[in-house]
């Protein structure tokens, strides 16, 4: 229901996102973001997370969720879930430029032979 409410509108209820849009694809690559310490800071960061009226515990519960979800053999072996007092530290640490720390994780990634869209 979290996910409907709070971020279905972008990222489509199946999370296939809108890419003509800029809205990216979730399915089979959010995992990959937790595979490095700026992807795993990302997606609590960006706006549809860090601005929603979730409180910390439901948006570690929802992102813990979406990997699950939409990305779960992409998860890394050693993959730890989502605490509230993780979601809390770095929510209160927000973005300056999305599109910048986006890149930074795709490139990121990219060193290690993960290509994202």
């Amino acid at each position: 229901v979290q996910y409907i409410l709070h971020c279905a509108g972008c990222h489509q209820s199946d999370g296939h996102g809108a890419t003509h849009s800029g809205i990216p694809d979730m399915r089979g690559q959010l995992g990959h973001f937790v595979k490095v310490p700026e992807g795993r800071a990302f997606l609590v960061k960006e706006p549809g997370s860090s601005n929603s009226a979730l409180s910390n515990t439901e948006l570690a519960r929802l992102l813990n969720w979406m990997l699950q979800s939409f990305a779960p053999a992409n998860l890394p072996a050693d993959f730890v879930p989502y605490t509230e007092s993780e979601v809390t530290a770095l929510r209160n640490a927000p973005l300056d430029d999305v599109a910048a720390a986006r890149a930074t994780v795709v490139t990121r990634l990219a060193e290690r032979g993960i290509a994202i869209q």
